[in-house]
């Protein structure tokens, strides 16, 4: 049984820092492709980073790059997502996804992809 779980979601002043973290189980964590999805409310599901099965790639949203760091901790099973100067626009349900393939460009970022879904830890930013 796979199972994602998201924590490390809170309230944050624009500017500041967040980790969130993703805990899985049912599977080990190195066989998947793994990525951080945001959802608003009223709007599409995005993605906002992701890496791949072997840790050696990543994939982050422009609107993100040089702010978000996806990161693998295999010997825990979890995926980290680091947030810094958050802004205003950030505030969404955070979700992590596992993809049970190899990720490319083109397609991290499409939600239809992923094999797995977390509940979602929600991120406000004022």
């Amino acid at each position: 049984h796979v199972q994602l779980v998201e924590s490390g979601g809170g309230s944050v002043q624009a500017g500041g820092s967040l980790s969130l973290s993703c805990a899985a189980s049912g599977y080990t964590i190195s066989a998947y492709s793994m990525a951080w999805f945001r959802q608003a409310p009223g709007k599409k599901r995005e993605g906002v980073a992701g890496i791949d099965r072997d840790g050696a790639t990543t994939y982050y949203a422009n609107s993100v790059k040089g702010r978000f760091t996806i990161s693998q901790g295999n010997a825990k099973n979890t995926v980290y997502l680091q947030m810094n100067s958050l802004k205003p626009e950030g505030t969404s349900m955070y979700y992590c996804a596992a993809l049970s393939s190899w990720m490319c460009g083109v397609t991290w970022a499409r939600t239809e992809n992923y094999n797995y879904w977390g509940q979602g830890t929600q991120v406000t930013v004022s």
